[in-house]
């Protein structure tokens, strides 16, 4: 699998506070990956259902996700350590078991550390929509990441994506259609993700969109 050409994520600047550097510094490590989390279904202490958040932000949705299925694992992955910080706060607080949190780049956590059909979901939820016609190729949804989603999906999988963009929304379906390795279908919001952040801001023109592994012949 070849490294992402181009980021699909803003690169911030600037430096941490010592709050967020303290939170990181206590809290990451005990938010690591466990091992049986990184295995295909069936396998011994594996959870129930493995998810994969990409872009969790501050964490509601993951947090939310975390205590709503309590025998499910979630995998939190952002690039920001801010959110990252302020998620495993919150995570201590609500001794939530069951979320592992990843501070990195989404694309080179699913090329490095997983292994192909060990997940059985993966949520994208508010994507940078990349407006600016020189930017698209920057959108999270594209050939690429969706061979690479299709490879770590177990063969029944899905993506959730949600996004406040009309424009990112038939992006994303007519991207799936050139693909071919998923169906797209345009659904209901899930009554376990928290309104907040962009989707409190735009959800008039919110849209949830999920991607369903189309099974090869013999699969």
């Amino acid at each position: 699998m070849g490294i992402q050409p181009v980021a699909t994520f803003h690169a911030r600047r600037g430096r941490i506070s010592a709050l967020t550097a303290t939170r990181l510094q206590t809290l990451l490590p005990g938010r690591a990956v466990p091992a049986s989390v990184l295995q295909p279904p069936g396998a011994p202490d594996r959870a129930d259902r493995v998810v994969l958040e990409i872009g969790c932000g501050h964490g509601g949705a993951a947090l939310a996700y975390a205590a709503a299925f309590p025998r499910a694992h979630l995998v939190a992955v952002d690039v920001h350590p801010p959110g990252v910080a302020r998620m495993l706060a919150a995570a201590q607080e609500a001794d939530l078991g069951n979320l592992s949190v990843v501070l990195g780049d989404a694309v080179a956590l699913l090329e490095q550390r997983v292994p192909p059909g060990v997940l059985d979901a993966v949520h994208l939820f508010f994507p940078d929509p990349w407006p600016k016609t020189r930017h698209r190729r920057r959108r999270f949804v594209g050939r690429h990441t969706l061979d690479l989603l299709a490879s770590r999906l177990t063969p029944d999988g899905e993506v959730l994506v949600a996004t406040d963009s009309a424009d990112y929304a038939a992006h994303a379906i007519a991207a799936v259609a050139q693909h071919g390795g998923f169906r797209a279908a345009v659904v209901a919001r899930p009554a376990w993700r928290p309104v907040a952040g962009y989707e409190a801001k735009g959800i008039a023109a919110g849209r949830s969109i999920v991607l369903r592994r189309r099974r090869s012949v013999g699969e």
